[in-house]
Formats: structure tokens, C-alpha cells, sequence
């Protein structure tokens, strides 16, 4: 029976396998999926077309604050205790603010802690640097930026 039941699998997979879908480009410009049962959709639903850059004339330049900070917003206040135990390893908030603002080629005074969540093995810091939001994480004494391994 087991014998079977594998036959069956490795059969029904190699259906699926076997079937192709293609991509193709219309006379046009719009690209169309050619589906293996035999339908197919539009994939750019408008043609493509040039722009002439000498048209553009409304073009605004982006927010240099895209973090969305009102005006009278303060800085949380971070733990003494445990800030005092990372001074000695050089991982305190103002060593965190100074590679932040060393990664995004700005002042330490432009980097804007937003939010933390902090122990003392570890904690995590949320900063708006050069109008971007960025979060940081800190394990030990060590301080990467969230989401890179290294």
C-alpha cells in the first residue's frame, strides 16, 4: 500500500512541475501571463509609455522629516541603573546615538530616540536619524542595526 500511496505522489508532483506559464510583451508594451490551463491576464494593466522629462514640472522635493515627530516631542527617559552598568563596556544611549549617527552620516544632536525596550542583557532602540526611522538592537555590549546578522 505504501507503494502506492509514493507512486501517487511523485506522479502528482511531476504534473505540477510539468505545466509552464509564460510571460510575454503585446505589441503595445503590456506584459500578459500565458497560463498552462490555458487562460491568460494582463500583468501591466496600462501600456508603458516615456515620459518627457521637460514636461515635469510639479515635481516636490520629499519631506526631509518622514518620521513623523511633532514638534514638542522629548526623548523617554532611559533606565539609570542599567546605563550605568553599560557605561563600562561603552554601550550606554550616547555610544548607540554616536554609531547611528556615524551609519547615517549626520550629527549626534539629529538622532531622535523614539522608543526603547531595554534590560540588561539586551534592548532595542528606535531613532529617527536624518528623518529616517531606523531601529538598533543591543545584545551585551555589542550594538548592530536590527536585522543584520554582523
Amino acid at each position: 500500500m505504501k507503494k502506492y500511496v509514493l507512486i501517487l505522489i511523485c506522479f502528482i508532483s511531476s504534473i505540477g512541475f510539468a505545466q509552464n506559464n509564460y510571460i510575454i510583451k503585446t505589441e503595445d508594451g503590456r506584459r500578459v501571463l500565458l497560463k498552462a490551463d490555458y487562460t491568460w491576464e494582463y500583468i501591466d494593466m496600462q501600456p508603458l509609455t516615456l515620459v518627457d522629462s521637460t514636461k515635469i514640472t510639479d515635481i516636490k522635493p520629499l519631506n526631509p522629516n518622514t518620521c513623523n515627530v511633532p514638534q514638542d516631542f522629548t526623548e523617554p527617559k532611559l533606565d539609570k541603573k542599567i546605563q550605568s552598568q553599560l557605561k563600562k563596556g561603552r554601550a550606554t544611549i550616547s555610544h548607540v546615538k554616536r554609531k547611528v549617527a556615524k551609519d547615517y552620516k549626520c550629527d549626534v544632536k539629529d538622532v531622535l530616540l523614539l522608543s526603547y525596550s531595554e534590560k540588561k542583557a539586551r534592548g532595542t532602540y528606535t531613532f529617527c536619524a536624518n528623518g529616517t526611522k531606523v531601529t538598533y538592537k543591543r545584545n551585551g555590549h555589542s550594538i548592530a542595526k536590527k536585522g543584520k546578522l554582523f
